[in-house]
């Protein structure tokens, strides 16, 4: 058999991955290390050589756009469809899954996905039905709470409240939720995957099922996955050890979102026959950018080592600006970038990274000055846009009489006299009765409750979902959805509109109906219709999507949106103390940790040029604030650095006697972020410096203790 296809173009480490046994398999890739290509060369060579059918593999991403390129690339590869192939991320994977065994999981054939929006409108509805503040119960800390323990693998029912009343009650709007999601037939994202994983766990013919039909499965990106994401895997793989999981935990930062970079440092010991392998050979950056990258993350002492290298050259160094204030560092990037538009660059080739995204105003400001394009990366996504999830929720509704969030969202918009008494009296009468809404409001109407004003307008909005629902069902997906648009009197309701936007609503809605036109699915997926598939295709992809804009233009984004992508030339701005890392990491050894790793990640954004940024001064929270220059600064090689301008005199003003202004390493002898130990403490890293003379204080962070503040001259500290 000829193979050279699939190993063809592969260096050691990725022909060692690609035809590793199917056993259990860690794969340490690096930035930039190939890892998509690692990955679609393995499910060619599990096809062909070791003779395992489509239908016997399952491949995870993170995104849906990561999943299309997998197949695509492996179809191209092996020249033949992969039909029967699970391809996709872990919540489209747990719908199709769902949507099998609905049955099982006691839900609708039909039933509806709630993204995060339609979650937090039910969630502050029932807050409203438990007759609870919102100014103290508020539906966004409700809503991250009930993600939080469905993340963790926890109902409501398994959670102890130890006593806290506060605790208590969550667990009590956890436990409403639930049922109303039920009696509505929906589930929201966390669900579709803890459901899933309770059946193949709970269920022994289905675990065994699905044990025996996936003989290889395949995880990218597995630094980010959640605890219970991790489960659903572990007890879909049993006892069979074949999984074969991808990631970086130097690139894991998304903790504050419930990743857990735990799980890829703890794979070997659930797995003792795991073989580690290690992608180091970049084909993106320079020498010198990567040995800067590897430098300021070899400080993180949780990870399990590699280092990555290139065969390209040096390049150029990493060039350092100490600007005067912020104003002074976005004037230099700016001409900057200028400068290397001026030498034949294009604009999309360039990046602008910062830690907040309060951060990006002034680099809008300037670059709008200097009229360069730019795009602020991340905005709004298509099916995020309010007119579109309108227009959906008539959809859902059309679709399905009994969705809570989509009948909310829709009964009164456009606004046709259906009021708020008139909702609330629908909402206690469901509650009552345990019904959803749709049959809470035929029940007034049958009883006579409302007024005759309100009667009559509930019956027209019932009239245009029943009207809606007879005339769509001979019709095409896009003409189903048109009409469904037209009865709605969404697009009327925009052409009134007096706020300047109605136009660009219009197009929108126009636009949902051309992606309609577009859009496919399989056959073996699950849905009852070309209708159903299309709307839960618009909830799973919702975040995905990125607008696409035609014009070249300068990317500005957070360093956390930076993930994944790469550009000719980054500037990574306002890399000082407080900033970054964040005041709220600097104390915490953990979340320090990750904010390197997100300076590990920026850093490895860069293909040729990288520019780093720090101000002597910032306004911050309407102070004007000193800051130090970054620790992760300090922790790249002199000699990879070019400074455009020397360092500021000062890193944080003290100011003596004299009134002349002093650094901190005059002030007590140490350095920010210097290492030290100390005779009882242990070691630790310098934070903060004040005071003069024999009162002369240090801050520093213990490993072992934490934060302390330590009188210079009794501290009897040692340098590391």
């Amino acid at each position: 058999m000829d193979i050279t296809h699939i190993l063809e173009g592969l260096n050691d480490a990725q022909r060692e991955a690609v035809t590793a046994p199917v056993n259990s398999t860690l794969v340490l890739a690096g930035a930039g290390s190939g890892k998509t290509r690692v990955l679609v060369h393995r499910i060619a060579w599990l096809i062909q050589v070791e003779k395992i059918s489509p239908w016997g593999i399952i491949a995870v991403t993170f995104t849906n756009k990561a999943a299309n390129e997998m197949k695509n690339r492996i179809e191209a590869l092996l020249g033949e469809p992969i039909r029967g192939m699970w391809v996709g991320t872990f919540h489209g994977l747990a719908h199709r899954f769902l949507r099998a065994h609905h049955n099982d999981a006691n839900l609708p054939k039909a039933f509806q996905i709630l993204d995060s929006d339609d979650q937090h409108r039910l969630i502050k509805r029932l807050t409203r039905e438990m007759n609870l503040d919102e100014s103290k119960w508020q539906p966004r800390q409700t809503q991250w709470f009930i993600n939080k323990q469905k993340d963790g693998g926890l109902r409501a029912d398994k959670i102890d409240h130890e006593g806290d009343p506060y605790k208590r009650q969550m667990i009590s709007l956890y436990k409403e939720y639930e049922g109303i999601c039920r009696r509505s037939g929906a589930v929201d994202f966390a669900e579709l995957i803890l459901l899933t994983y309770e059946i193949i766990r709970d269920r022994k013919d289905i675990q065994e099922h699905y044990q025996k039909r996936f003989e290889s499965i395949l995880v990218d990106e597995f630094q980010d996955t959640n605890n219970i994401q991790y489960s659903w895997l572990r007890v879909l793989c049993g006892a069979s050890n074949n999984l074969f999981v991808v990631g970086d935990d130097d690139q894991s930062i998304y903790g504050w979102r419930g990743a857990r970079v735990e799980n890829i440092q703890e794979f070997q010991k659930h797995y003792d026959t795991t073989k580690i392998i290690r992608l180091e050979q970049n084909y993106r950056s320079t020498n010198n950018i990567l040995c800067g990258a590897n430098s300021v993350i070899a400080n993180n002492a949780s990870r399990l080592g590699k280092n990555l290298w290139t065969e390209d050259g040096d390049g150029e160094p990493i060039r350092v600006y100490g600007a005067y204030n912020e104003i002074d560092e976005a004037r230099f990037v700016i001409n900057r970038i200028s400068s290397e538009l001026e030498n034949g660059s294009s604009r999309s080739e360039i990046a602008i990274l910062y830690r907040t995204s309060a951060q990006s105003r002034l680099f809008e400001e300037a670059l709008i000055q200097q009229e360069i394009p730019y795009r602020v990366y991340g905005g709004l996504k298509f099916f995020e846009r309010a007119e579109v999830k309108d227009a959906l929720a008539y959809l859902r509704l059309t679709n399905n009489h009994n969705d809570d969030s989509s009948f909310e969202r829709s009964v009164n918009r456009p606004t046709r006299g259906v009021g708020a008494k008139t909702i609330e009296q629908i909402r206690l009468t469901a509650k009552e009765s345990n019904c959803s809404l749709w049959q809470a409001g035929k029940k007034l109407l049958s009883s006579r409750t409302f007024t005759q004003r309100a009667a009559n307008a509930l019956n027209i909005f019932y009239s245009i979902i029943e009207e809606a629902e007879i005339e769509i069902k001979d019709l095409e997906l896009p003409q189903q959805v048109d009409e469904v648009i037209t009865r709605s009197q969404l697009r009327e309701h925009f052409i009134k509109s007096k706020d300047g936007k109605g136009q660009d609503r219009l197009e929108n809605l126009e636009e949902l109906v051309n992606a309609t036109r577009q859009f496919t699915y399989l056959d073996d997926q699950g849905v009852t219709s070309d209708l159903d598939a299309f709307l839960a295709h618009a909830a799973l992809e919702s975040g995905d999507q990125q607008a696409d804009y035609s014009e070249d233009s300068i990317q500005l984004m957070t360093l956390h949106s930076a993930k994944g992508l790469e550009f000719n030339t980054v500037f990574i701005c306002g890399m000082e103390e407080g900033l970054f890392p964040h005041s709220m990491s600097a104390d915490d050894p953990v979340r320090l940790e990750e904010e390197r790793r997100l300076c590990y990640v920026g850093m490895t954004r860069a293909m040729k040029l990288l520019f780093i940024s720090h101000s002597e001064s910032r306004r911050l929270h309407g102070s004007d604030t000193y800051p130090f220059p970054s620790r992760f600064l300090r922790e790249i090689p002199t000699n990879l650095i070019e400074e455009i301008r020397p360092k500021p005199k000062t890193s944080k003003p003290y100011v003596s006697p004299s009134g002349t202004l002093r650094d901190a390493q005059e002030i007590t002898g140490y350095q920010l972020g210097q290492r030290v130990s100390h005779p009882k403490f242990g070691e630790g890293i310098v934070l903060n410096a004040e005071g003069q003379g024999a009162s002369a204080r240090i801050q520093i962070n213990f490993e072992t203790v934490g934060s302390k503040w330590l009188v210079v001259a009794y501290a009897k500290l040692s340098t590391l």
